[in-house]
Order: C-alpha cells, then structure tokens, then sequence
C-alpha cells in the first residue's frame, strides 16, 4: 500500500511544539512566560556616542558594583564620524571598533548589556541644532528602537543626556539622544504607540513570528546629565555623586573607575586616560558628577538618589499633557530651529523643570561665523511688515541675512503674508577677545505699530 507523505511545504514540527502538545495532552495548559527576567534592569542609560556614557561612569560604576543594581546601556550612534588616535580603521569600520571599545569599556564596570540603536553620527557643524540630528536619524524610527529597549529592559529610571543647547553642549546628536529618550519614556507605557511591538506572537513555538510579544512598560523616573563647561544652572535640581570617594568594594575612588572606564575609548582618547591612571593624575575625572531630575512618577525629592522611592513593583502608564496651541499674540518674534521646538516640547511632555534651568545660550570661538535663525510671527488675516533690528556688542558684525532684505543694517525688513512664520537666518561674526567672556545679543521689531521683543541669547565668546 503506498504510504501518504507530508507535503514539503510544511515543516517537521518543532520540538517546543511536541511539548506543548504533550502538555495539553496531560491536561496540563501550556504556561505564557513572563518577561525575560534576563533582561530586566533598575537603569538604562540612553547615550548619544561610544564615550558619552563615560561621562556618567563613576555613578554607574558606583550603583553596580557597590549598590548591586542592574544597568543596562543604549548607544545611539556608533561613532563612525569621528577620528582613529591609534589606528588606520575609518567610516563604518570604525563603527565596528567603537562598538566594541564601548562594550569592553562598560564590561570593566560590571555592565555587559549594551546596545545600538545606530543612528548616523552627525558632524562637521558649525552651531550645534537637535533637528538636524533628528532628522538624519529617521527620528520615528528611532524613538521606536528606543521603545524597544525600555520595553525590552522595562528599567525603573532612565537616564539620558540634557535636551538643550547649553556652553560646551557642543553636539546636536547628544541633544537628539535626550529628545528621544524622552519621548520614549513617555510612550513605552502606551499598548497603543508603536502596537506590533506588544502584540503577542501568533505562536511563539514557531517560526516566523511578526509580532514582539513585549509588555509596555513605564519607567518611573528620568535624569538627565551633559557635558557643559558651568554646572551652577543645575544646583538644586538633582542629586551630586562625589567621584573622589572610594568604592567599598573596589577600595578605589570613583574617579579612578571613570578613568579606567574610559581608557578603553583609544580610538578617542589614545593613551591618556591610561597614563592618568598610571601617574595617579585624576583631577579630570574627580569633578562632582550633578544629574537633574527631569520628572519622576513616584514622588521624592530632586536631589534624592536617583534610585529614592522606585520601589520594585509596576506602575501604571502616565500620558503626559501633549502639545497645546498657544496663547501667544498675533504678532511676535522668537529663536526659531531648535529653541523654538524645546520652548513647545518642554511643557508638552512635563518636562516643568527645563524651564527654570537657563535661558537660551551657546559658546562660539573667538572671530567664529556661526548663524542663528529667528521667525517672525504673524497670526493675523492681513499681510505684515516686521522692521528687525540686532543690538550686538562692540565687535560683533553680521556677515549675511536670509532671505534678503529691503533697509541696511542694523534694521532689516521683512513681509509676512496672513498666518506664516517668516525665518530669518542671521550669520553672524564673533568679535576676536584675548579673555573668554559672556556676551549678549538682542533682538527686537516693530510691526503694524507695535514693538516685538526683546529676544535675547547669551554667548560664551572664548577668548584666544
């Protein structure tokens, strides 16, 4: 008798199948495992660049080796764009090199989770601006990586670099990482962002599964750290680690596990990191590390540890308010490109704190053209002239305007049709000073007989 075989469009079936069906047969129900437990973490550090997560080493290194927390990292570049200190390697290549310096960095503190969501590293401009970083990353592709991770790791804190452009913040893809990393805090919790994500598996004893199988998960409390050249704007704002004290377990000072954190960046930092090491030469890395509390959902105070009152059970997912119109005159002027987007993102996701920490600011080099955009508002029915006018310091003198204008500087005239936002890019000069000093800018108009402004930018001029 000829024996019926299988058709070859179907597969043998998998042996987690067999038990499955054997369980069934006992009269046992199969179980639906919980989240891996491997991955879970108290805290993901969402980092912009291999090294960026050095700056933060001698905290994490305390709360992993001495307070036994869990931690895991999220890079959101590979560092492609930068420089080789020891080696021929460039592009891509070196992509793979920093990828692997981080993980060996991060593995001498006790942190072997380590991941990418690989954004492009941005570089090469002359005023740092978090959209342009967005924009190259494929900004919903990234917050949706992002996503991922929190839902992946489910941390109870996470810490990300300041969104805002501060003196020596000199990079917008550090900027973008800290956007990103706060909207994905706000939406891992939400079944309905990013959905495929958390849908369950048609089978997850087969193959080819499209859905995640993931649960949300809503972090309860976010920091942000950077890499400014002046601190004193986050006083108050969240907790200080000293670096200079010593490690119970390691029986050496923060400070040292920083640096020996560090000297595996040698694509960055060459040797130095290790010769400070080896002449006890520590003074760059025992500066007091200050974190702001950017919001937490289970109360405490700002400068409490950043681990205070998280507890270890789940909380329920926390929308936050969201974009609202504003109420804002018909007419009005106001920095444009990335200010204006934090002066909307700031409130939209409860993030109260930004604005008490500084006003607008930058740090350019002495005799540096650097350009800054301002938008013209008009919410009116009717077509608007605006008469800008610049009152710089002594030195200061502006190079070009964009889009053209009709009066000589310092004024210059502009003509806004019914509900449009004019940009005006200003590409100014830095007066040349032997000694670094602050400096300010203002801006005002006069438009329909009325006096807009003032806008004001503080400049960090370094001095040669």
């Amino acid at each position: 008798m000829k024996v019926r075989t299988r058709s070859r469009r179907f597969a043998p079936i998998h042996l987690l199948s067999l038990i499955a069906l054997a369980h069934v047969a006992a009269g046992q129900q199969p179980t639906n495992p919980p989240a891996d437990p491997r991955f879970k973490t108290d805290i993901l550090v969402i980092a912009p660049h291999p090294d960026d997560e050095s700056t933060i080493a001698g905290y994490l290194a305390k709360a992993v080796l001495d307070e036994h927390r869990r931690v895991a990292v999220v890079l959101t570049t590979r560092g492609d764009a930068g420089q080789n200190l020891v080696g021929y390697e460039q592009a891509r290549t070196l992509a793979e090199v920093r990828e692997v310096e981080t993980r060996q960095a991060l593995a001498s503190i006790g942190i072997d989770k380590v991941f990418f969501l690989r954004m492009p590293d941005t570089w090469g401009y002359d005023i740092s601006d978090v959209l342009r970083s967005l924009e190259t990353a494929n900004h919903g592709a990234a917050l949706g990586e992002a996503v991922r991770f929190i839902r992946l790791t489910r941390p109870e804190v996470v810490i990300t670099m300041l969104p805002a452009t501060v003196v020596g913040e000199n990079h917008e893809d550090h900027q973008a990482s800290g956007v990103i990393a706060s909207e994905a805090f706000d939406l891992a919790g939400d079944p309905t962002a990013f959905p495929e994500q958390v849908a369950g598996p048609e089978d997850r004893l087969w193959y080819g599964n499209l859905m995640e199988g993931l649960r949300p998960w809503q972090p309860k409390k976010l920091y942000y750290y950077t890499d400014a050249t002046h601190f004193d704007f986050l006083k108050g704002k969240g907790p200080e680690y000293s670096m200079t004290a010593l490690s119970p377990s390691q029986r050496v000072s923060y400070a040292r596990l920083a640096a020996k954190e560090l000297s595996f960046h040698r694509t960055q930092y060459g040797d130095e990191p290790a010769k400070a090491l080896a002449t006890n030469n520590l003074k760059d890395f025992e500066q007091p590390l200050p974190f702001v509390l950017a919001k937490s959902l289970v109360g405490g105070s700002a400068t409490g540890d950043i681990m205070e009152g998280v507890g270890s059970a789940a909380i329920p997912f926390s929308p936050v308010r969201g974009y609202r119109p504003e109420n804002s005159a018909a007419l009005s002027i106001e920095l444009g490109q990335g200010w204006a987007f934090y002066k909307r993102f700031y409130p939209a996701h409860n993030l109260d704190v930004m604005n008490t920490l500084l006003a607008p600011e930058l740090g350019v080099g002495s005799g540096e053209h650097f350009p800054v955009i301002l938008l013209l508002r008009n919410a009116t029915d009717k077509p608007v002239t605006f008469n800008l006018r610049s009152q710089l310091p002594p030195g200061w003198s502006v190079d070009s305007t964009s889009p053209q204008h009709s009066h000589p500087w310092p004024m210059t005239t502009f003509v806004a049709g019914p509900h449009d936002d004019v940009p005006v890019r200003l590409r100014l000069v830095a007066p040349t000073l032997a000694k670094s000093e602050w400096q300010t800018i203002t801006w005002t108009a006069e438009a329909d007989g009325q006096r807009l402004g003032p806008v004001t930018l503080r400049i960090y001029v370094y001095g040669r």
